[in-house]
């Protein structure tokens, strides 16, 4: 199971990346068209994102942690314990939203709307995911037991 936490880290890198590559992308090409490339783009994000999220999934519901402290503990426990309710609670929820936003980014670009709405719109969503996204991260220096490359050493 340790091989799939180093892949869910690494993963989170690329879509750090892929985010602000995408945010930088909205901002220098807001008045010009919307072209393939930033399609892909978008669908790049939107596949690391997926992807990543399912194995967060396996690592939930399968894992030492999230889901394997409401086993061991009542809900009022876990939101009393500040590194239970991470697991179980925040880290979770909060990735689910971001991902759900990402989703809801490729969706504007299937809309008929103006180049300039599809830019600004992402550039919108983007920054909504990567906010939530930097916030719900197990950063080391938030103590909760996460280095900054999982699994790599």
């Amino acid at each position: 199971m340790e091989w799939i936490l180093g892949l869910h880290s690494l993963l989170r890198w690329l879509i750090l990346i892929f985010l602000i590559v995408n945010i930088f992308r909205s901002m220098v090409e807001a008045d010009a068209s919307y072209t393939p490339d930033d399609t892909k783009w978008n669908l790049r994000l939107l596949i690391i994102a997926h992807i990543n999220l399912l194995i967060g999934f396996i690592q939930y519901f399968f894992g030492s942690k999230g889901f394997a402290f409401f086993k061991e503990s009542g809900f009022g426990e876990i939101m009393k314990d500040s590194f239970k309710r991470f697991w179980a609670v925040e880290h979770i929820t909060g990735m689910i939203i971001a991902v759900a936003i990402i989703t809801i980014s490729r969706g504007v670009t299937k809309k008929d709307l103006p180049d300039l709405v599809k830019h600004r719109r992402q550039l919108l969503l983007y920054s909504l995911a990567l906010l939530i996204i930097i916030a719900c991260i197990p950063w080391p220096f938030r103590h909760l037991g996460s280095p900054w490359f999982r699994g790599l050493y």
